[in-house]
């Protein structure tokens, strides 16, 4: 098994992950079988399971050694065959207290596996203040400094820059943080982070880990690389615009979302059209706000109703959100496109709640008894435009992260309002899809598409709301499910 880590520096939110998914890509290109590690660094909290806006400071190291080898070796591809490579994303900046039990950990582990099998890419920041116009070093070079002084030497630094770096600042680079000048890469700002995975192919970064870790890889033409520089290609030229509207709890911070964003712009670009997600904070959409903050409130609306589609995390009904049912609501009446992904919660004191508790779900243990993990949805009905999007399987596979759903008992009172319990888990107790019938795309799902949506291969569910928002679905499914060459 081969190891690359990420670890990133300066600044948070510097494109670890596009630069480790980029890595991944382009090994994978090479008819490599590759993984992927994400790492929140927190240790004993499940960082799924407390509000965006939240941190908390951890600590240990050999258990996390052992759960990375460990998750490494899972296979993450169809044909079963475990994983070459694992490409480790470390969240966070080095010198933060959270991070720090984790470069301790991979400090020790880059012995463990012997230097041959890990390796280190750095992300750092070049600043280029616009008074001088001048490509600043400094931040890289105390960066590496720190990691270091941490134990950790990094073999590649990828410079996230503006502009391509300059020869003079390259050398710079390499002088002072004891690399070569090959080892230096440069990733400029590009059009699409589409790009980035060729912008690392340009710079020999395949050769090199080739090199480096002496991995199976033959000199021949890659396809998937192809596929990806026409996608890349077809992502500048969107001309057509299609708008979602999103509706929650959290919209100030839109990384809360990011799943669910990323399968939003993978389907946007499916069918060649440039996203806009309109954020719309729930409350926001409430007679409660309609009082207190007037235009606001009518802002909220404007934005609502000039969507061609509306997205509800969370929805149907999450306690204390009235603003998410008016928009469900809304929705339905006005046969707008809409997707709930992920039921909730609803008023536990309700005599009639239509969303319960899991059964096995204890109160007092939020983490530990949530569903959580790929779990398997079978298909009740032929007739289910979800389950022709997935290429009319009968059953699927996707992720969850919850732990309430629909009362089963209130299932009939469902469908004699025309909402159809479509999609159902193996043992038939728990609701999985929900369609509204009549209406040109009102669907619900239990599962969310994390570490699923690819931008060659969209989430179907989210594929579905963007070719109704643009008025392609029919024609799609009459099609039989296939989009146009071009």
């Amino acid at each position: 098994m081969k190891y690359i880590l990420v670890t990133g520096g300066v600044i948070s939110g510097i494109g670890k992950g596009i630069i480790a998914s980029s890595v991944g890509t382009i090994l994978k290109s090479c008819g490599l079988h590759v993984t992927a590690i994400k790492i929140d660094p927190y240790i004993n909290i499940d960082a799924g399971t407390f509000s965006p806006y939240e941190h908390v400071v951890p600590h240990i190291t050999d258990a996390i050694q052992e759960w990375v080898m460990k998750q490494a070796r899972i296979s993450v591809d169809d044909d079963g065959v475990e994983p070459q490579v694992c490409v480790i994303e470390l969240g966070g900046t080095v010198g933060d207290i959270e991070s720090m039990p984790f470069i301790e950990a991979f400090r020790q582990f880059q012995f463990k596996v012997k230097r041959e099998n890990f390796c280190n890419i750095h992300v750092s920041l070049i600043p280029q203040p616009s008074t001088t116009g001048e490509q600043k070093t400094k931040p890289t070079q105390n960066s590496v400094r720190e990691l270091r002084g941490l134990g950790l030497s990094p073999d590649l630094i990828m410079c996230r820059c503006t502009t391509p770096l300059e020869t003079a600042v390259k050398e710079k680079i390499s002088m002072f943080c004891h690399v070569e000048p090959t080892q230096v890469v440069c990733v400029q700002d590009v059009s699409s982070i589409y790009r980035v995975p060729l912008l690392l192919e340009e710079q020999g970064v395949v050769s090199y880990l080739c090199q480096r870790l002496n991995l199976p890889v033959e000199v021949r033409p890659r396809r998937m690389l192809t596929k990806w520089k026409e996608m890349a290609d077809r992502s500048d030229r969107l001309l057509e615009h299609v708008s979602i509207a999103l509706v929650g709890k959290y919209t100030k911070l839109s990384d809360s979302y990011t799943s669910v964003i990323k399968a939003l712009e993978h389907s946007a670009l499916a069918i060649n059209h440039k996203l806009e997600v309109k954020y719309i904070d729930s409350a926001d959409l409430e007679t409660g706000t309609q009082q207190a903050e007037p235009v606001k409130y009518h802002e909220a609306w404007q934005k609502l109703c000039s969507s061609h589609g509306v997205l509800v995390p969370g929805g149907f009904g999450v306690r204390g959100t009235e603003g998410k049912m008016l928009a469900i609501s809304w929705a339905r009446k006005q046969n707008k496109p809409f997707l709930d992904a992920n039921s909730t919660e609803f008023n536990p004191e309700s005599k009639h709640p239509v969303v319960i508790d899991m059964p096995e779900h204890n109160p007092g243990q939020m983490g530990g008894t949530m569903r959580l993990g790929r779990r398997r949805t079978i298909f009740k009905s032929n007739t289910s435009v979800l389950k022709k999007l997935y290429g009319g399987f009968e059953y699927v596979e996707e992720r969850h992260r919850h732990r309430f759903e629909v009362n089963p008992e209130l299932k009939h009172h469902f469908e004699t309002k025309g909402l159809q319990f479509v999609g159902q888990d193996v043992e038939g107790e728990r609701m999985e899809v929900i369609e509204l019938e009549g209406h040109c795309y009102f669907v619900g799902v239990q599962y969310h598409p994390e570490f699923n949506s690819r931008p060659i291969k969209p989430s179907p569910p989210y594929f579905g709301l963007l070719l109704a928002a643009a008025g392609k679905l029919q024609n799609y499914m009459a099609k039989g499910c296939r989009l146009s060459p071009r």
